[in-house]
């Protein structure tokens, strides 16, 4: 189950890192693809801010071992995101994206269920905790 995790995560982090954020974050507004209903460019860039947030979140609390209780919270984040997004798919009329959209906050919703509850991963632990080796 920790690998089949690991997979879902990373492609994840790639599909939302590199397709999905890095257009809205890096492209002019006018290279983007038209949008069905309009929404202003803050907006883009907030949704795409939080893309990326998330797909980093995916992958480098369990890789370090450093706040690994932060990747069902991305996780829970993005699946919200996509589900917003397939709500404005269908709002505009495409119910194809739409459903695509739902897949992947279904996707999310497992790596955030299966992060929380199956195979949650493990903090590295230190020789000390922080608290004493400052005495």
């Amino acid at each position: 189950m920790n690998r089949t995790l690991w997979i879902v995560q990373g492609l994840l982090a790639l599909f939302l890192g590199l397709a999905s954020a890095a257009p809205k974050l890096l492209l002019p507004p006018e290279m983007l693809p038209p949008m069905p209903i309009p929404l202003p460019r803050a907006f883009m860039l907030f949704i795409g801010a939080a893309e990326l947030l998330g797909a980093v979140g995916l992958i480098l609390p369990g890789l370090l071992g450093i706040r690994p209780g932060l990747t069902p919270l991305a996780a829970a984040g993005l699946a919200l995101i996509a589900l917003s997004g397939a709500g404005y798919q269908l709002a505009s009329g495409e119910p194809g994206n739409a459903l695509f959209a739902a897949g992947v906050a279904l996707l999310c919703a497992f790596v955030a269920y299966g992060r929380w509850r199956l195979v949650p991963h493990r903090a590295k632990s230190s020789a000390q905790p922080v608290f004493e080796a400052a005495r």
